[in-house]
């Protein structure tokens, strides 16, 4: 149940059998398949999580004796499933009683999706998203419900639970928040249930604000509500892009960039006007570092405001090959490593494949012109955008490759299929998962991504209107090759 003596933690196997809190541990949505590591330690585990109830028919694996009521902390059983663990739900009795909890900040209630209700609800759920009061238990919406907590018998149809699901990918959310959406009958009438897991790495923001609860109510948050997120991000970080670069100093970061051009992108001009916070605080609040007390840039700081991201991170670069030819062992005509920070990689690769991108013009076929490019351009930024900001920048020193050959573009990505992202399902509208979250929110403060989830799907849909062939995929556990075909 632990590693060993000498190091009580518990280990991966039994925290989902007898973690009390398990999602304070273990990412969020872990499923037992994946888990490699069962006899690993949790290293920010103890035995303090431990639910000693569960072990309440054991045997003393020193004896033959069985274990007594009285040698746990609890004295009745506690049975939850692995699944309940990992993703905990509420019961319907649970959901009927915090309904009618008026007073509760962890329910909020609307009537209908009608009027300004859409952007109250997603302001509510960025505040459950940050769980100020700490409850480490998912809030809850419930749509067609009054006020008062009575059901308002609102029709619960297919294109309202989309509607409400797209709060999760529509980009207004960063980092995107962990949530379900269920039509249950409560009290006797369907209600939709929206229920938003707390985030593991606090501050969320919509729209550039950060929501957070105030009793029933929602207020935005002041400097001291943001400096106590950013602790808690702290406490729960797991991903390599929020981690600090030891090597590196707030000095090889471009300050004025990130006063200029991302503050401003990230925090409404409203907040601004009235932030008093100093430039540290700014900087820990957006993850640029990693807290005022340890100013040491994130990996995703510097990839985003890095003077020289490759001095440290190598792998974080693009390499371009133009080919004269179908196979890859024919002429190089052109090669070019792009380096610099996020946006500056994506815009000197865009502008070479920009640069030998054809483009036919028609003037026979139809009264007006017609432009047809060999590759479109809107296929192309989403491919080569994901590929950055999806591959993995942990233990590798490998580049994203781009190889333009005559018939094709391979593009190939370090880092395969990731958390809930399978073979089965990658590339299906809607299903993502952030092997970099803060670098998909960077990305999305700064207009290089405009929609979560969608950006295989848009490239699909440019290649059909354009006449290229089918996009292809194969994928690896360590890498992603994507190849776009020609124009036929």
């Amino acid at each position: 149940m632990i590693a060993s003596v000498d190091d009580p933690r518990p280990t991966v196997d039994d925290m989902l059998i007898l973690g009390k809190r398990l999602q304070d541990l273990l990412p969020r949505g872990l499923h037992p398949v994946s888990l490699k590591f069962q006899n690993v330690g949790v290293s920010n585990a103890s035995c303090e999580g431990i639910n000693f109830a569960a072990w309440d028919e054991s045997v003393d694996p020193l004896s033959d004796s069985p274990l007594k009521p009285e040698d746990f902390r609890v004295a009745q059983p506690i049975r939850m499933s692995v699944g309940a663990l990992l993703m905990e739900s509420y019961s319907d009795g649970e959901l009927e009683t915090m309904l009618l909890d008026l007073k509760s900040d962890l329910v909020a209630r609307k009537e209908s999706m009608e009027e300004d209700a859409p952007r109250k609800v997603r302001a509510t759920v960025c505040a459950f998203a940050n769980d100020r009061p700490n409850h480490s238990r998912p809030g809850v919406v419930f749509i067609g419900a009054s006020d008062k907590g009575q059901p308002t018998g609102l029709p619960i149809t297919d294109p309202l639970l989309l509607e409400i699901a797209r709060i999760k990918s529509d980009g207004d959310i960063v980092p995107p928040p962990t949530l379900t959406v269920d039509k249950r009958n409560l009290l006797g009438s369907e209600i939709v249930v929206v229920a938003v897991q707390p985030a593991d790495s606090p501050p969320v923001r919509y729209r550039g604000r950060i929501w957070i609860r105030v009793g029933p109510g929602l207020a935005v948050a002041t400097a001291q509500d943001e400096r106590i997120l950013n602790e808690k991000r702290r406490t729960h970080d797991k991903h390599f892009d929020s981690t600090p670069l030891r090597s590196s100093t707030i000095g090889d970061l471009d300050l004025r960039r990130f006063d200029e051009d991302y503050l401003p992108q990230a925090v409404t001009a409203a907040d601004l006007a009235t932030n008093d916070r100093t430039s540290l605080e700014r900087l820990a609040a957006t993850k640029m570092i990693a807290s005022i007390n340890d100013p040491a840039p994130t990996v995703g700081g510097m990839l985003i405001l890095g003077k020289r991201p490759q001095d440290f991170l190598p792998e974080a670069c693009i390499q371009f090959l133009r080919i004269a030819g179908n196979r890859l062992n024919d002429e190089v005509v052109d090669k070019v490593t792009c380096y610099g920070s996020i946006t500056e990689v994506v815009r000197r690769l865009e502008e070479k494949l920009t640069a030998y991108n054809r483009t036919a013009v028609d003037f026979m076929s139809a009264p007006l012109e017609v432009r047809c490019s060999t590759y479109p351009l809107d296929a192309l930024r989403p491919l080569v955008r994901n590929a950055v900001m999806h591959r993995t920048y942990e233990g590798t020193n490998a580049p994203v490759r781009v190889l333009w050959l005559e018939d094709r573009i391979e593009i190939i990505s370090p880092g395969g299929p990731y958390g809930a992202v399978t073979v089965e399902d990658f590339g299906l509208p809607g299903v993502v998962d952030y092997r970099n979250p803060f670098l998909a929110e960077a990305m999305r403060v700064l207009g290089l991504v405009q929609r979560f989830g969608l950006g295989i799907q848009a490239a699909k849909g440019a290649l059909l209107e354009n006449g290229n062939p089918e996009l292809e995929f194969e994928l690896k556990p360590n890498w992603v090759h994507c190849t776009v075909r020609a124009q036929s």
